[in-house]
């Protein structure tokens, strides 16, 4: 019982990093193309942050799809195309449905592919679906068996006490971003701070303060 109970707990301490990997790694992805495609157009460089929490260089987009895709593609197949198509359709499901909640739940949303060919409702489309199958394939075969590999090697206290320490400060990060959003909507609706905090959040995270760390977030017109 204690055996499984210890394997449950690595897998979601494995999961958890998968996370910040993932996350990390899809923030600077996305930056770094916009940087490419803003030179590309206009002959200089541009930064434009690409993030889903206000402090953390994270992209909780690509987080939450590296840990759907180590959960469901754990097990190798034995052809890897198999695993390319199965990505496929679930990098396909992890984006639109998060730009389907972000949008059912706020009234924004951060990307739109509308213009694009072969969209899905302007949520995704058949080529970065394409592309989700090859991340896959790269992410199941070369990089799950590293990241479980080098965590495997790190001693358990310490991995225990890191896991909570960026645990800690990554719930801080999410539960003020995610609350000072909620304010930035009841602002919108000329709904007044009811608490001290509010009135913090109408400070210092004000509309302003949303656009620059939200570029791409769009209010959906109606």
């Amino acid at each position: 019982m204690n055996e499984v109970k210890k394997d449950n707990t690595n897998n979601i301490i494995i999961l958890f990093w998968i996370f910040i990997i993932g996350s990390i790694f899809g923030a600077y992805f996305e930056e770094i193309r916009h940087i490419i495609w803003y030179f590309r157009h206009y002959g200089i460089f541009n930064f434009s942050p690409r993030r889903g929490l206000f402090w953390g260089p994270l992209s909780p987009v690509y987080g939450i799809g590296a840990v759907v895709l180590a959960i469901c593609l754990k097990k190798k197949e034995k052809s890897w195309i198999r695993t390319f198509l199965k990505a496929f359709i679930l990098g396909g499901i992890v984006e639109y449905s998060l730009s389907f909640i972000q949008e059912f739940f706020t009234g924004t949303i951060s990307w739109n592919y509308s213009h694009k060919m072969l969209n899905i409702g302007g949520r995704t489309t058949i080529l970065y679906m394409i592309a989700w199958g090859f991340i896959g394939v790269i992410f199941i075969y070369l990089i799950y068996p590293l990241i479980v590999k080098i965590i495997d090697k790190i001693p358990k206290r310490i991995l225990k006490r890191a896991t909570s320490f960026v645990f800690i400060i990554i719930t801080i990060d999410v539960v003020i971003s995610w609350s000072a959003f909620a304010r930035k909507i009841c602002r919108e609706n000329d709904i007044e701070p009811f608490t001290n905090i509010g009135r913090i959040y109408d400070k210092y995270f004000d509309d302003e303060y949303f656009r620059e760390k939200f570029p791409n977030m769009r209010k959906v017109k109606k």
